[in-house]
């Protein structure tokens, strides 16, 4: 897999559930601060065999707030994908973590976008 721009950390999983995160701050630049961004762009290659798999989500799930104000936070987030990863697809994976998400908030809506992507490599 291929990866341009600068994002939230990329979670790659082994298939063995095992956790890399990808720090992408050196992979592009925020859109609109400069005219030419061609510097600032880079791109890397991540190498996935059969049932390793990518996540990209926003910061509207790490920094989603309990009720008690705590952050559910990356950790939680990549212990969520772990624990499911050998056994759901992708999809029942996303659908996991998206439960545990609203699960954490309780009774509050979250107030930013919350948008996650769950890709397995067959």
């Amino acid at each position: 897999m291929r990866l341009s721009g600068q994002h939230e950390e990329v979670i790659v999983v082994r298939k063995t559930g095992a956790i890399e995160l990808v720090d992408t701050s050196d992979y592009g630049a925020p859109l609109g601060l400069d005219d030419d961004i061609a510097k600032f762009i880079a791109e890397m290659t991540i190498r996935l065999e059969t049932g390793d798999g990518v996540v990209l989500f926003t910061d509207g799930i790490t920094e989603a707030r309990h009720q008690d104000g705590e952050m559910y936070g990356l950790a939680r987030l990549c212990e969520v994908i772990s624990h499911n990863w050998t056994a759901l697809s992708a999809e029942k994976v996303n659908e996991a973590v998206i439960t545990d998400v609203r699960q954490w908030l309780g009774a509050p809506k979250a107030i930013d976008d919350i948008t996650l992507l769950v890709l397995k490599q067959k």
